[in-house]
């Protein structure tokens, strides 16, 4: 009797497994081409600033909102095994992992670790990567930003709907500096609020990453300090050979209205989209930028850009720009002295002139409103690697001034009208060194040597390496300086 009941438990526990397995069904996957996984983050930033080599771990949490199970085909870091970073998934470390699952309605943790080491010279100031997952075909990624080099990072915490994202660097009435003391990197938009100041001290390093700027808001002011030993340097945050004159890095110095004392001496702006865009949103205040001894270039948009503003700009370059190097627009007031305008964009073909001059614009219901319009070029070239390098777009319901006094100019216009040109040169090309290593100096033979008008060299004596040019003054930023050769 005792093995009996022993035997019939024996017999109802398998006839119970049985059923069970019999009942379990296959598991089922979410294949659909459409279905994307959630995440906790669209970013995962590491923002502690490394002062030895150390490394941080962050955590991504991603979710499959799907009540079936989902296979990722592939989970993998984009940069690979060149990458800073590693990632964790299921207890595994590496830079790629096939076929992880998560359950319907579930989630995993993926740990993110990033090292770096802060003195290492060729390193970004912002170490970039991306996790890429590829589920059902479909592709999701999240960007993975670390500080690098030691410096002062500026980082948005603001994100608005239909602005840049930004972070407010000085708040209304406060008067800000920065200093040379490290580089500054800005990620989003650094910006100075109403009524408040930013001052840049001579030798200052400013690095934008992409997309990235500078934005002085209606009523702020900006005071950019360089000297020629030591200028104020605007570009963007990678630092390899390959970037050193790619254009189109990041975004733009864009002045609202506002201050009259907006200054901004000796400086380097280059490698960006706009190098200063000045402008007036709403209502005349102003609006005054004093601009001397500063570069411009490889901009793969404008290298300045105005809207109704007032410009007095001396010993200026501005080359090499994939639309404007200087869009005056909307009417204002200028007047630039000894000033290279040369433009030898050649990354694609650039199908706008190089100098514009407009006084009006016309919106979607085909209005069109004027502005007046009063420009001076003085002592200035304007040249480039068209066959027109300037455009007078005019509206003559508005004041439309223009005056080219001791210029060397390439255009098509007809220059007969000597109150608009005065002792001016057409299209004779002024011999720049060598304007494909951005060396726009002037060569011994070039026909731009001698001939500016000393009246207007008195008032800019120094050219923009400090050479005195009041004895027979040469057109453009630079005055020739003969070479001595030793014996």
């Amino acid at each position: 009797m005792h093995i009996k009941i022993k035997n019939s438990i024996f017999f109802i526990v398998l006839v119970v497994v049985f059923m069970i397995s019999s009942c379990k069904k296959d598991e089922v996957y979410d294949t659909k081409p459409d279905t994307k996984l959630s995440f906790s983050a669209d970013t995962l930033i590491f923002d502690t600033v490394f002062s030895t080599i150390g490394s941080i771990t962050g955590q991504l949490h991603v979710y499959n909102t799907s009540k079936n199970s989902v296979r990722i085909s592939n989970i993998k870091l984009a940069g690979g095994e060149n990458s800073r970073y590693s990632i964790n998934v299921d207890g595994l470390a590496g830079n790629e992992f096939t076929d992880v699952e998560i359950a319907g309605n579930d989630s995993i943790f993926i740990f993110v670790r990033v090292t770096i080491n802060p003195n290492e010279a060729t390193l970004p100031f912002i170490v970039t990567d991306s996790i890429v997952f590829e589920t059902n075909g479909n592709q999701q990624d999240i960007d993975l930003v670390a500080w690098g080099q030691n410096a002062r990072f500026i980082r948005w915490n603001v994100n608005r709907p239909n602005l840049p994202k930004y972070r407010i660097v000085a708040g209304e009435g406060v008067d800000t500096t920065w200093t040379s003391d490290l580089p500054i990197v800005v990620y989003g938009y650094a910006v100075v609020d109403s009524t408040a100041s930013l001052t840049i001290n001579a030798g200052t390093k400013v690095y934008f990453h992409n997309a990235s700027g500078l934005w002085i808001y209606k009523g702020g002011s900006l005071k950019v300090l360089g000297t020629m030993e030591e200028p104020v340097y605007f570009q963007g945050d990678r630092l390899d050979d390959y970037y050193s004159d790619l254009p189109g890095q990041w975004d733009r110095i864009w002045l609202n209205e506002g201050s009259i004392n907006n200054e901004i001496n000796y400086a380097v702006i280059r490698n960006g989209f706009i190098g200063i865009q000045a402008e007036t949103l709403q209502e005349f205040m102003g609006n005054q930028l004093t601009i001397s001894n500063t570069i411009i270039e490889n901009m793969s948009g404008a290298g300045i850009l105005t809207r109704y503003y007032l410009i007095a700009g001396a010993n200026c370059l501005i080359s090499n720009c994939g639309q404007y190097a200087l869009a005056l627009t909307l009417g204002g007031s200028y007047d630039f002295r000894h000033t290279t305008i040369a433009n030898f964009w050649n990354y694609g073909f650039r199908q706008t002139e190089s100098l514009v001059l407009n006084n009006y614009v016309e919106d979607e219901a085909g209005q069109v409103y004027a502005y007046p319009m009063s420009a001076n070029f003085a002592n200035c070239i304007i040249y480039g690697n068209r066959d027109e390098e300037v455009s007078l777009d005019e509206n003559t319901g508005e004041q439309f001034v223009y005056k080219f006094d001791h210029c060397l100019i390439k255009t098509a216009l007809d220059m007969t009208n000597q109150e608009k040109y005065i002792s001016c040169l057409k299209n004779e090309d002024p011999l720049f060194k060598d304007f494909e290593v951005l060396n726009f100096e002037l060569d011994s033979l070039s026909p731009a040597k001698n001939i500016g008008s000393i009246e207007i060299a008195n008032t800019i004596p120094l050219d923009l390496k400090g050479v005195n040019r009041t004895e027979s003054p040469d057109l453009g930023a630079y005055e020739w300086v003969p070479v001595i050769r030793r014996k």
